[in-house]
């Protein structure tokens, strides 16, 4: 295997608010961002070998992305860049407790516009992990070029994971965004879910009912991890339900790619131990390390350029004893 995880999807500028300038107006901060990189990045700073699959505009902000990506030692060759769309842009208000609500920029966005010809399957094939969310199913040719990169997947018997990421205001509909969701639940054996978006996706009101309607829907996951947020994570593998609280000794500023930190915390542990025999014990210590490396990246802006390196993680872990 070339890889341990290929992931596809969006790559974006997270413009995340950064103070107020001498004349009053708000100051942005251009962050590189997208869900699946930041999962890439995580996994690098973890010694992992990555790759991904995405596109950007031919324009200033689609070669900064190149040029971030590259240099977090993602391997880029399949990236493709587009001349007759922009690279899409999110602008991300933070709340004082370092919540955020989005505005995008993406209609349409080059990362939707990548087609089923520009997917190099040869690099899903020769992953040990594919991994994939919803933005790249929101619209065509995207959607499509995403079922096409899953296929590839399943035919190498690649190990899929899945994060539905939910971000309402790209979705024409909320229905629509829910049988994406479900789409991608199907095709998936470890599964990434935030606590909302399991409430969403079943609408049950607890989340052990939620997990309940989860596994009678999809019995392909073999191991679903929730995301709470401050509240910490839960994991659920074969009859091994394991709760492990989040590290809350840090000064949050922005929590933008806090679970995608998380899930590249998780899969780098995958690739090091069997998804078939994860025992309790394993489970506590990767919800407790990948919980660390979240609650860090919540202490710098943006994602990419603040994955935590191992030795940081570790330190957190030990000062919380």
């Amino acid at each position: 295997m070339n890889y341990d995880v290929t992931a596809m999807g969006e790559l974006l500028i997270d413009f995340t608010q950064n103070g107020i300038s001498e004349q009053g107006n708000n100051l942005f901060e251009a962050n590189p961002g997208g869900a699946p990189c930041n999962v890439l990045a995580m996994l690098n700073k973890l010694g992992k070998k990555t790759a991904f699959i995405g596109k950007v505009g031919d324009d200033l902000f689609g070669r900064l992305l190149t040029k971030v990506v590259s240099q977090a030692g993602i391997d880029i060759n399949g990236l493709v860049s587009d001349t007759s769309s922009r690279t899409t842009l999110a602008f991300v208000q933070n709340s004082p407790d370092g919540d955020r609500d989005f505005s995008f920029y993406r209609n349409p966005g080059a990362d939707q516009m990548i087609t089923s010809s520009e997917v190099r399957t040869d690099i899903i094939q020769n992953s040990k992990v594919f991994h994939f969310g919803t933005l790249s199913l929101t619209d065509e040719p995207a959607r499509s070029a995403t079922q096409s990169a899953v296929n590839a997947a399943m035919e190498a018997e690649v190990l899929i994971s899945f994060d539905p990421n939910l971000r309402p205001p790209l979705w024409h509909s909320l229905g629509e965004a829910k049988k994406q969701m479900a789409w991608g639940c199907s095709q998936c054996k470890v599964l990434k879910i935030a606590e909302e978006e399991l409430t969403f996706l079943t609408g049950k009101d607890t989340l052990a009912n939620g997990i309940v309607s989860l596994r009678e829907q999809f019995p392909n996951i073999a191991l679903i991890l929730v995301t709470k947020g401050k509240n910490g994570a839960e994991s659920f593998f074969k009859d091994i339900h394991v709760s492990v609280p989040s590290y809350l000794g840090v000064k949050t500023i922005d929590t933008t790619g806090a679970g995608d930190t998380f899930c590249g915390s998780c899969l780098s542990y995958l690739i090091d131990h069997n998804l078939e025999t994860l025992t309790e014990q394993q489970l506590v210590s990767m919800l407790k390390f990948a919980n660390a490396a979240a609650s860090l990246v919540t202490t710098k802006k943006g994602a990419i350029l603040s994955m935590p390196t191992r030795a940081e993680i570790m330190q957190l872990i030990q000062q919380n004893k």
